[in-house]
């Protein structure tokens, strides 16, 4: 069997769960300890190294890093880390300016348009203006920040906290150009920018076009586009009984919305069983704690008209059976008609590009999006990238920020003339977390703590207004609980065969008997004879060297591991230590492990 390369970065990377799924690659066990010691400024830092927005996403991020969290694989519930990212994010220092990158006074002499002020644009200004660049935004609305203003209700996202993380990007200097609206790339093109980013998102909801759909339009809305009309404050109320279209986020965002706004009957339909929602398990559980119904099995026939005003839609109750390839078939059980007032339609969005001409040399696909390349995010017409919600269709804020990172390394590779395909590698540091015999620089304890309950406003008090935040955030006693539930997944467990005596000790101490050591042979053998079964076969499997004194290997299910040191402590020899992994991440202009030196004058370093 081949041994594993551990000096390979992304080995250990994809042993910790929390950062492989994370699309920016956020160091969570870092900045997790960095919290358990108090030092919140710290961590919100390095938050904001990879995913640029910490007190908004620790508020509004879909979480991708919490299914593959490792403590799900123990009891069933992951670390908290999407709250401990608010925690750090509310409880750091208020000016944290001078740590951020000093911005160059003489620039590059090179011009980049970003189109849209969203998240994506957003990062890439971030990412370019400490390289001296000169950035401009055409936004077409009044503010700043795209889906993060517009979309998200302020009962989850306080504008205090929106507009300050905005505002630390365009006081670089940002020439951001609201109310500015593009109907031609043709005549941006003409502008003679060096290189133009499109971030314009996905602005457009889907429709549903059934019978009675435009009897009474003025009460059918369109969700996105009804949610931005209470940011704009052309929206503060709504009719008692209402109907969201839809099992998703923003579906949870109207229906939330809807009952701050004046709806006492407010009904979530949704056309299939809750395990095939698209809506996060947490954001179902906010408004069915609000006193929302969700429907499940409803799938909508028409609306329902007297007069011309809306009365209410019809719907099929439906059972759905997979079939061959995992298609869903429907089977029609019954059929129901439900009274409402008014409709919110939230059953997705698209993204919509009809002010870029098709003879540019802007490549389009069937579905008319431009054909973007998913590494470099570079269009068919040099110099033209394009990321977010408007490379692919929605995705999350998370996402849009690791497109704007390799957005920006692709914008400076074109505009220094470099290949923009040549993408910079990822490093690693690993250094021993040894402090004597029996003691580690982190607490190896297992801590079998509940994951902690998030804190609440009143629920009255709450619906009464849409500016009242519903969640509290953490006290520093339930952060600092919920801290030792994290496993330090980057913690390693790093072996050194030729110190290898064989001598089992490492194997009899192993609590969750992750270790094996075996004759070699053929993977697929090897596998069969380790001492658990492996449950993931898709997770890390490390495989030693043959072993100084007979040949055997070292294997070790890195899926079983909870990092507790234990192997490390018990070794005569020191073959196993543990060492913390870093992933080292390239940004623009930056190689991995870089850092731009900050306004205070001095490189900003946050390891623990």
């Amino acid at each position: 069997m081949r041994p594993t390369d551990t000096s390979d970065p992304h080995y250990y990377h994809r042993v910790v769960d929390c950062q492989w799924g994370c699309p920016a690659h956020t160091n969570v066990p870092e900045y997790i300890r960095l919290i358990a010691l108090g030092r919140y400024t710290d961590a919100y830092m390095l938050n904001r190294k990879s995913n640029v927005f910490p007190g908004i996403l620790g508020r509004t991020c879909d979480r991708p890093c919490e299914p593959a969290c490792r403590r799900t694989r123990l009891d069933g519930e992951p670390v908290a880390i999407c709250r401990l990212k608010r925690v750090a994010a509310d409880l750091r220092d208020d000016d944290i300016r001078p740590l951020l990158p000093a911005i160059p006074e003489k620039k590059n002499g090179k011009r980049i348009l970003l189109i849209g002020a969203g998240p994506a644009s957003l990062t890439v200004a971030n990412d370019l203006m400490p390289l001296g660049y000169e950035i401009t935004i055409y936004e077409k609305l009044e503010k700043p920040g795209g889906l993060m203003w517009n979309n998200i209700p302020q009962f989850r996202l306080p504008p205090r906290v929106l507009n300050e993380e905005i505002d630390y990007i365009l006081d670089m200097g940002v020439d951001l150009r609201t109310g500015h609206e593009v109907d031609s790339m043709a005549a941006v093109l003409e502008e003679g920018w060096d290189a133009v980013f499109i971030g314009t998102g996905a602005p457009r909801g889907k429709e549903l076009d059934l019978p009675g759909r435009w009897d009474d339009p003025d009460h059918v809305h369109i969700g996105i586009d009804w949610l931005q009309s209470i940011a704009f404050e052309h929206i503060d109320s709504i009719a008692p009984r209402v109907l969201v279209i839809g099992a998703g986020n923003t579906a949870m965002d109207c229906c939330r919305s809807a009952k701050r706004l004046g709806g006492t009957d407010v009904k979530v339909m949704a056309r299939k069983p809750r395990p095939l929602f698209k809506a996060s398990p947490w954001e179902l559980e906010d408004a069915e704690g609000e006193q929302i119904d969700i429907l499940e099995n409803h799938s909508p026939t028409r609306f329902l008209s007297e007069n011309g005003k809306l009365t209410g839609m019809e719907f099929e109750i439906v059972r759905w059976h997979e079939q061959e390839g995992g298609r869903l078939k429907k089977e029609v059980l019954d059929t129901v008609v439900l009274p409402c007032d008014e409709v919110i339609l939230a059953i997705g969005q698209d993204a919509a590009f009809p002010w870029i001409e098709r003879d540019i040399g802007i490549e389009f696909n069937d579905w008319e999006m431009p054909v973007v390349d998913k590494s470099t995010f570079a269009t068919s017409l040099p110099g033209v990238f394009v990321g977010g919600d408007a490379a692919w269709g929605p995705e999350n804020i998370i996402w849009a920020v690791e497109h704007g990172h390799q957005a920006a390394i692709s914008l400076h590779r074109y505009c220094q003339g470099e290949p923009v395909e040549d993408r910079p590698p990822y490093g690693q540091n690993l250094v021993s977390v040894k402090m004597g015999l029996h003691e580690w620089s982190y607490s190896n304890d297992f801590d079998g703590a509940q994951r902690a309950e998030m804190n609440y406003a009143d629920l009255r008090e709450r619906l009464k207004s849409m500016e009242v935040e519903a969640e509290l955030g953490f006290d520093i006693e339930r952060a600092l609980q919920e801290t030792e539930r994290c496993l330090n997944c980057d913690i390693q467990t790093d072996f050194t065969g030729p110190l290898c005596i064989e001598c089992d000790a490492c194997i009899d101490i192993c609590p969750v008997t992750c270790l094996t050591i075996t004759p070699d042979g053929p993977e697929d053998e090897v596998r069969l004879r380790l001492t658990v079964p492996q449950i993931h076969p898709d997770q890390p499997l490390f495989a030693s060297e043959p072993l100084p004194h007979t040949g055997r290997l070292m294997m070790k299910d890195e899926d079983l591991c909870i990092h507790c040191g234990l192997c490390a402590e018990r070794c005569p020899t020191a073959a196993w230590d543990m060492a913390k992994s870093d992933l080292l991440v390239p940004y623009a202009g930056l190689e991995a492990g870089q850092i731009h030196p900050t306004r205070s004058g001095a490189p900003l370093e946050v390891s623990a």
